[in-house]
Order: structure tokens, then C-alpha cells, then sequence
């Protein structure tokens, strides 16, 4: 008999051995099935994305400006610069800007 009263058919006789997964007889764990679906909270995180970002948010503007800042960063390159930038983007580490040269 535990301090908690008379232990149940059925029942651990410790508490530690309830909150231990079964084994089977060979000594391995079975699987469980643990499946999040988190297509609503992608949807609420879109949600206050967009939310955030006003109604005056233009993505075409936006990725204009990015073309822009990625044309002013490569431009002005040596020509040591531009060979290892040539390099890279052979290497599909960067990708190719302008016929694969960077902007001059």
C-alpha cells in the first residue's frame, strides 16, 4: 500500500514508472504520431505582416530598390573584384546580375 492509498489493479507501484513511455518485449520504443498543423498561425503571422506594413506598400517599389541597392553595391568593382565576383557567381554563390558581370 503507497502513502497515496491501495494501488489499483493496472497501476505502477512507483510514480516515476508512470510517466515512462512503454517498451515493447524487445526493449524499443514505438513510435508516436505527433503532428502540429500550423496553416492558421501562418495565415495570422501573414495577416499582421501585411498589417505592418501599411497600405501605401508597394512590393514592386520595394524590389526596385533592392535591384538598385544591388547594382550600386557591385558597381565600381577592380578588376580583382570582379573575377572573384565572377567566380561566385559561377560557383552559384551569388547570382548572376547583368549578362554576368557586375554593374559597372
Amino acid at each position: 500500500m503507497s502513502s497515496f492509498g491501495p494501488v489499483l489493479p493496472g497501476e505502477p507501484d512507483e510514480p516515476a514508472a508512470a510517466s515512462e513511455p512503454a517498451a515493447d518485449r524487445s526493449g524499443t520504443f514505438e513510435p508516436v504520431d505527433f503532428v502540429v498543423d500550423l496553416t492558421s498561425h501562418e495565415m495570422l503571422r501573414r495577416t499582421h505582416v501585411l498589417a505592418a506594413l501599411g497600405p501605401d506598400w508597394d512590393p514592386v517599389a520595394a524590389l526596385r530598390g533592392e535591384e538598385e541597392a544591388y547594382d550600386l553595391l557591385y558597381s565600381g568593382l577592380s578588376a580583382e573584384q570582379q573575377r572573384l565576383y565572377d567566380e561566385l557567381v559561377a560557383a552559384g554563390v551569388l547570382p548572376g546580375r547583368g549578362g554576368g558581370h557586375a554593374a559597372a
